[in-house]
């Protein structure tokens, strides 16, 4: 096998098509393309399926891009090592978060503080991702994950708060059982299912006939601290307002389901040092973040 054509493989596949490889290599679009022509007929099977929106993996190019970019991983990490035990960390490393999770904004501030040559690429979205055909090294997600192709590192178990401004509870009155929030106009997190939105507090469980829906915990935050709502947040997105006593929480003697926060990435690829550096990171600066 043609170890540079396999080298140029995986950079169209980073790169997204072979145009976008090409000027990043400094290789002529036509010599790229025929390296990989090549590459197919030796390995005899279509790697990458072409259009004119950029390139797309088949299965067997996935495959070929799984062992491959971890043996270039494993290559560059070698030849750093081999010139210099003190050498910094530098490369992309390109990350998946769910949207508004604030805190991580800060906590990835950090990092590259800590780690300066480290470029960050961030995919924000509350839909699952392909992590290979997607190019993710490492992707946050709430909840717990069972999957056997990929590792779980779990960072933090929390648990979301139920809230309402004081306004609200003024006029409505503080609800003193999980029944008592029918008289309250709700906003629910969702992602776009017609399945109702079911509030787990306790032992009791709570349909809120919602006023509003949303996929956005901010968008929630905002129309609770206006008063018009009650809500559930992830307890690092109400701290502060909390504190503040912009709101207030309600039912905590019926506390909501333990979330688990994740870090995933997939089994068969040696992690990176950049990956490895960023994971021990989370891990061990996240508390002081929240």
């Amino acid at each position: 096998m043609d170890l540079n054509a396999v080298e140029m493989f995986v950079e169209v596949v980073l790169a997204g098509s072979l145009s976008a490889a090409a000027s990043r290599m400094g290789v002529p679009l036509p010599t790229l393309s025929r390296r990989l022509r090549e590459l197919e007929r030796q390995l005899n099977v279509q790697l990458l399926e072409r259009s004119v929106r950029g390139t797309r993996l088949t299965d067997a190019g996935a495959r070929l891009y799984e062992h491959a970019s971890r043996g270039i991983e494993a290559l560059l990490e070698a030849e750093q090592a081999v010139i210099s035990d003190q050498t910094r960390l530098k490369g992309r490393l390109r990350l998946s978060l769910p949207p508004s999770f604030e805190p991580w904004w800060d906590l990835l501030a950090a990092f590259q503080r800590q780690c300066p040559d480290i470029r960050l690429h961030i995919f924000t979205t509350d839909r699952r991702v392909d992590l290979v055909e997607d190019g993710i090294d490492v992707a946050l997600r709430v909840g717990t994950i069972a999957h056997e192709t990929m590792v779980a590192r779990r960072v933090l178990s929390y648990r979301h708060v139920l809230v309402a401004s004081p306004a609200l509870v003024e006029r409505l009155g503080m609800p003193e059982t999980p029944e008592a929030l029918h008289r309250f106009p709700c906003a629910v997190w969702n992602q776009g299912s017609n399945a109702p939105t079911v509030w787990r507090l306790g032992s009791s469980e709570h349909s809120p006939a919602a006023v509003l829906s949303a996929n956005d915990y901010a968008h929630l935050r905002s129309r609770a601290l206006a008063g018009e709502v009650v809500t559930e947040l992830p307890p690092f997105m109400a701290a502060s307002a909390i504190r503040e006593k912009n709101l207030v929480t309600l039912l905590p003697e019926h506390p909501l389901p333990v979330q688990e926060l994740n870090l995933l990435y997939p089994s068969h690829r040696h992690p990176s040092a950049i990956v490895r550096s960023y994971l021990d990171f989370c891990q061990a600066q996240l508390p002081s973040f929240l």
